[in-house]
């Protein structure tokens, strides 16, 4: 499995944008199975529930699903002081959109906690390698706006940081999951 890259980083006004890519070493069917099974995984132990709120086929057979994910963020006191919070659980919603015809599933994400804080927007899309079917290719972009706080780059650039590290845990995360179910012969589930 190749791992993602560090996501690169550029300022925008008072916005960070980081954008990022990788791929793995399964082919895409297989890959977005286990992506829809993703949490929980010990990679990734901030996430601590996932909610299906609705999943539905459009009329095109495109697979439409909203989640809602509790995360549990150990922030550093420094930044909870900074940011004037002792919160540490905050909430995601999640659209995702698996077009197996295209071959393609764009996953969107936006916290609706702490919004008066930080916003964090991300954007993944999962293809197949356009050279090797065998291949999935992950683009992954993030804006990142901290408001109203001092040391608000300061803030952006770690969460950029994190972002950017937690990207490789869940490329981890799909490759354990794939290879539990293969280990413990227990297909995938097919998500159509």
């Amino acid at each position: 499995m190749a791992v993602a890259d560090d996501l690169k980083i550029k300022r925008q006004a008072l916005v960070l944008t980081a954008v990022g890519a990788g791929a793995t070493d399964y082919p895409w069917e297989t890959v977005i199975k286990a992506a829809m099974r993703k949490y929980p995984n010990p990679m990734n132990p901030n996430v601590v529930g996932v909610d299906v709120l609705d999943r539905s086929l459009d009329e095109e057979g495109r697979l439409h699903s909203h989640r809602l994910l509790s995360t549990e963020w150990g922030l550093p006191s420094i930044v909870r002081a900074i940011l004037g919070t002792s919160q540490t659980q905050t909430y995601v919603k999640e659209h995702s959109i698996v077009d197996p015809d295209e071959k393609k599933m764009e996953l969107c994400s936006t916290n609706i906690t702490l919004t008066n804080l930080i916003s964090v927007d991300e954007r993944l899309l999962y293809r197949p390698h356009p050279d090797n079917p065998e291949v999935t290719v992950l683009t992954q972009e993030a804006i990142i706006t901290v408001k109203g706080v001092s040391l608000s780059s300061y803030l952006e650039g770690m969460m950029a940081r994190r972002m950017s590290a937690n990207a490789r845990k869940g490329w981890d995360a799909i490759e354990w999951i794939i290879q539990n179910s293969e280990r413990e012969n227990v297909p995938l589930c097919d998500i159509y």
